[in-house]
């Protein structure tokens, strides 16, 4: 019985499959969480450089997310195959480099967890076939998104952008809805933060966000379709306003202290594509208009 069809009459194979890959990938999004604002940051650089005139800098060594080879921070040992295992390596290690035995920063294990649940969860819940194939790639990508923007107050283009044209593609053979739909939704969500940027920037003289939540907000658009959006930009602002204001608290920071709103973004975008229809659904029954 070939792999795929083994995989759609067996959904426990199926989903013991996603785990071990969730897992992988998760390793993997370690790196990129890690290395991609720093190659941004490099290649911004050296594009500055060449605006003012100034001569380039000297050639350093590689750096994508392939190369250097992962070492620890602290004593520079290569990271060995069998001990960049996801989760299990972390254990077999006792959380400590085998070099010089400094702690590992327990985030990259959970972020590998977090990314097996979340890949567990949608192929239960979707089941085998091309629409958990692809909530699993849009799953991953703002797990990514999201911890990069909670370290640097940045999503990257390089993310947001190809995810906003797969989920138009996708909705192309209506995925998850109808090409129209998604087309409209990557236009109203971007429509809909700028024109709140601005009517912000104009009463207040600050900016209230930054430009990549305008792109983060079209791009779940373009997967949900305009009607995810409402619940999307609801959600995202009442857990941003309460979660943020705890943390401010916690950190004894100024409430004009800038914060993170992508990964807001991203759990309301994620939570009201899977189950937008039956929240606004429940909503509507419980205000009478059902």
């Amino acid at each position: 019985m070939p792999l795929l069809d083994f995989l759609a009459c067996s959904p426990l194979a199926f989903v013991l499959s996603t785990l071990i890959l969730g897992l992988l990938i998760g390793s993997f999004l370690n790196v990129v969480i890690y290395r991609l604002p720093k190659m941004l940051e490099r290649e911004w650089k050296i594009q500055a450089r060449e605006v003012l005139a100034l001569p380039p800098e000297p050639i350093g060594e590689t750096f994508n997310l392939m190369l250097p080879h992962s070492q620890c921070p602290q004593c520079a040992h290569t990271i060995r195959a069998w001990e960049n295992l996801p989760v299990i390596s972390y254990l077999c290690l006792g959380g400590k480099c085998s070099g010089c035995k400094a702690p590992i920063s327990k985030r990259y294990p959970l972020v590998e967890l977090a990314c097996g649940v979340l890949s567990v969860f949608i192929a239960w819940h979707f089941g085998f076939g091309w629409p958990a194939a692809a909530m699993l790639v849009l799953s991953w990508g703002l797990l990514a998104m999201s911890l990069i923007d909670a370290d640097h107050q940045l999503l990257p283009d390089a993310l947001v952008l190809p995810l906003l044209w797969l989920g138009l593609i996708v909705n192309t053979f209506g995925l998850f809805t109808s090409l129209h739909d998604a087309l409209w939704g990557a236009v109203a969500g971007y429509m809909s933060l700028w024109l709140v940027f601005w009517l912000f920037k104009l009463v207040t003289g600050k900016e209230g966000m930054g430009y990549g939540d305008f792109k983060l907000l079209a791009m779940l658009g373009a997967w949900g379709g305009w009607q995810i959006l409402p619940l999307t930009i609801l959600l995202s602002s009442l857990v941003g306003a309460v979660l943020g204001l705890i943390m401010l608290r916690l950190r004894n920071a100024k409430t004009s202290t800038p914060i993170p709103f992508g990964p807001y973004l991203a759990i309301a975008g994620w939570i009201a594509l899977l189950w937008g229809g039956q929240i606004t659904a429940s909503y509507m029954q419980f205000a009478g208009f059902k």
